[in-house]
């Protein structure tokens, strides 16, 4: 009896040591099968890094704190916006739009005309520079301007130039024949 009293705790941990094993080579397997688990990773689209310089245009000088609002576009429709500011060189950059999107970038500054424009991001790295000008007079329909003429129309094109070379063709005129000798 004193034999089997020593061998049963023996064979109790050789029971439960390969119980252990069975189990953990269970929940490694379950670990390295991601198949069923879960949301699969996505990676994210390759991105554009973006630098935006802004000055004046008058003096080339930069604009510190502009507003640089970046509106990428889907279509026509906007998907949001990102702002930013210029540092003290009128720089601003920005490196999470996607590649291949529409950016629809405005640029607002105190004393100065809003600026905007559409960009194809289609390259991995992008510098726009953009001359700011000041405001100028309201147009106004009760004045001259001398561009247009009557009821605020662009006036037709000009006519070209006559050549020094050759006289003006005279639209009447009969083409010349050439005189026999």
């Amino acid at each position: 009896m004193g034999t089997m009293v020593r061998r049963f705790p023996f064979r109790l941990c050789i029971v439960v040591a390969s119980f252990g094993l069975i189990f953990s080579s269970l929940a490694v397997s379950a670990q390295q099968n991601t198949s069923k688990r879960g949301r699969k990773y996505k990676t994210p689209p390759p991105t554009a890094r973006i630098e935006v310089t802004v000055v004046r245009d008058s003096t080339g000088k930069p604009i510190e704190n502009a507003a640089v609002i970046f509106h990428p576009m889907e279509g026509e429709k906007d998907k949001g916006n990102m702002e930013l500011k210029t540092n003290e060189d009128g720089k601003t950059i920005i490196d999470v739009l996607p590649l291949g999107d529409t950016v629809r970038l405005q640029i607002i500054a105190k004393g100065f005309q809003t600026f905007g424009d559409d960009y194809k991001v289609d390259q991995a790295q992008m510098a726009i520079d953009i001359r700011m000008k000041r405001p100028g007079e309201q147009y106004s329909i009760y004045k001259k301007h001398p561009e247009t003429s009557e009821g605020g129309k662009s006036p037709g094109p000009a006519p070209a130039p006559a050549s020094k070379d050759k006289p003006a063709a005279q639209p009447d005129a009969q083409p010349t024949q050439p005189q026999p000798k």
